[in-house]
Formats: structure tokens, C-alpha cells, sequence
């Protein structure tokens, strides 16, 4: 009876854990980690049933190959920390020798973190172009009372996170719309960024963007020098809407003429719309409110709900 005892112990030993909410990163992941964990699960009570331990062995928690895996966490190591705002860093991952990513446009990955014992996930974009080649770059808001913002913040130089993914995306395709919006509040640039390069970078890609970029103020606005490159293009236009600024005065004067002060409104958005120069399909990223109220300023402004994307 208590060899019985023993083994079942060990057998309890190895059963997976279920994640807890904190470890979903709440972006529709396919797989989700509740999708791994039933996984899992599955294989552990199939090695049970059959008394065979070997059947676990094919259960990998993490992998060092740094190839990016939808299932397994992947360790990546940090090349650089560069702080664009007070609260707003971004960070450089190396990848072995030339390879690349190789995420489609717009597609984010999972970062885990473990903070006072607690595991959480949350999904963030790469804003490298797609074809980087031995690395890739995130940005990342870091909030004061967030659990993974203060796991981020220890980060330096050599340090080895695990990502998995890629998840999502946006299925763009050269030419297929007349012009993209894109509105973007805060690091809601980031699935924006790649999208935006791949246009510019194919010379056979004619569409016309139109990035309003949604910020505070305009020490807040991330990538200038970016933005000011990708605004020279003939197709490309970029507005800034900055929510805590009274004046224009106060701004270089590069800035002054696609700048507007106040929020982002119904108003505005159907001035937008109708300078757009063909009809617009619209992608939009943001906090789950401002991806409401987009949402509701465009149907005001007569763009269907089939002519949006939301990240």
C-alpha cells in the first residue's frame, strides 16, 4: 500500500499546474496558455493511465534554441535598453547569427515574467522591421503598480526573458487597400511601425497611410526621428493629437502644422477621414477604451465596421 502512496504522489508530482489569470495575457493567443496547459494535461493522463513516465519526456517547459515557438517559451537575451520617455523604454533582443524573427506584419509575442513568486504574461509587439536580421525590438510602457512593468524595469544589458509566439497579426497585403488609417494611442504604434515600413519599403506598394498618433504631450510622442523619416515619403502622413497640450506655440515648427491639441474626437475624426485621399480601411491600438471610441467616431464618420481592424 505504501509503494501505492508513493506513486501516486509522484505522479501528482508531475501533473501540470494550472495557470492562474495573471499568467493569460488576455490577447486571444491561439495557442492561449490554458490551450497548452490542457495540452498538457491530457499527456500527463495518458502517461498516467499507462504507468509510463517516459510519455512526459517530450514536455518541454522552455527551450535555448531561440527559435520562436507558439507553445514553449524561448530564452532571448537583452542587447541594449534605450529609454525614449519617462515611463517608455525600448529593447533590443538578439537573435543567433543572421536569423530573423520572421513574424507577419503586426503580430505580437509573449513575454513571462515572474514577480514576488507570481507568473504573468502579457503580449507585446516587435516594432523592428520584418526582415531584421539578428535582432528584435520591443517597446514597452512600464506603469508604476504594474506587476510585469516592475519585473521589466529590472532589466539590463545580457540579461536572458522568454518570449513565445508569434500570435495575431494583420493579413496585409501590397495594394489591396486605397489608403490605411491607422490610429494609434500611445505603444499602440508598435503593431503600426512594421506595417508602415513594409509599405515603404516595396517601391511597387502605392497605398496611402495616414498615422495619427494619439500622446499626452509632446515629450510623450515615441520614435520621432521615425515618424519624421517615414513622413517624408510621397504615400505617408502622419498627425500627432496630443490630449494635454493647449498650445501649438510651444512646438517645433515641424510639428505645428499635423499637430492637434484636446483629444481625439468625433469631430476630428470625420475632418481626418475626409482628408483621407481614397476611402480608408482602419487599424486601430490602443487601450481597450480608445479602441471603443475610435470605433464609435468612425461609424459617425460613415466607415463600416468591415473596414476595421483592431489590434
Amino acid at each position: 500500500l505504501q509503494a501505492m502512496s508513493d506513486n501516486e504522489e509522484d505522479w501528482l508530482a508531475l501533473r501540470p499546474q494550472e495557470p492562474s489569470p495573471s499568467q493569460c495575457c488576455g490577447s486571444g493567443c491561439k495557442p492561449c496558455i490554458y490551450d497548452v496547459y490542457e495540452k498538457e494535461l491530457a499527456q500527463w493522463e495518458r502517461a498516467k493511465a499507462m504507468q509510463d513516465k517516459s510519455l512526459l519526456v517530450g514536455k518541454k517547459e522552455q527551450s535555448n534554441n531561440s527559435e520562436l515557438n507558439p507553445d514553449t517559451f524561448t530564452a532571448f537575451s537583452v542587447s541594449s535598453v534605450e529609454q525614449l520617455t519617462e515611463d517608455t523604454y525600448q529593447y533590443k533582443f538578439e537573435l543567433p547569427g543572421n536569423s530573423s524573427l520572421r513574424l507577419s506584419l503586426g503580430q505580437h509575442i509573449v513575454l513571462r515574467g515572474v514577480v514576488n513568486g507570481l507568473e504573468v504574461q502579457r503580449a507585446y509587439t516587435p516594432i523592428s522591421p520584418r526582415n531584421a536580421e539578428g535582432y528584435f525590438e520591443v517597446l514597452i510602457k512600464c506603469y508604476e503598480a504594474g506587476l510585469m512593468s516592475q519585473y521589466i524595469k529590472t532589466w539590463k544589458r545580457g540579461d536572458v526573458v522568454f518570449w513565445r509566439g508569434p500570435f495575431g497579426g494583420f493579413p496585409y497585403h501590397p495594394n489591396k487597400h486605397g489608403e490605411l488609417l491607422m490610429l494609434a494611442s500611445g505603444t499602440g504604434l508598435a503593431p503600426m511601425i512594421p506595417i508602415l515600413q513594409s509599405i515603404t519599403d516595396d517601391e511597387e506598394d502605392e497605398t496611402f497611410v495616414t498615422l495619427v498618433g494619439c500622446f499626452p504631450t509632446f515629450d510623450k510622442i515615441y520614435l520621432k526621428p521615425l515618424l519624421q523619416d517615414l513622413a517624408r515619403y510621397w504615400n505617408v502622413r502622419v498627425f500627432y493629437v496630443l490630449s494635454q497640450e493647449t498650445s501649438l506655440e510651444n512646438l517645433p515648427w515641424s510639428y505645428q502644422e499635423n499637430t492637434y491639441t484636446g483629444r481625439l474626437n468625433e469631430d476630428l475624426m470625420k475632418t481626418i477621414v475626409n482628408s483621407c485621399r481614397r476611402k480608408p480601411f482602419v487599424l486601430i491600438c490602443g487601450s481597450s477604451a480608445f479602441n471603443e471610441d475610435m470605433s464609435r467616431y468612425l461609424k459617425a464618420a460613415g466607415i463600416e465596421e468591415n473596414a476595421c481592424f483592431v489590434f
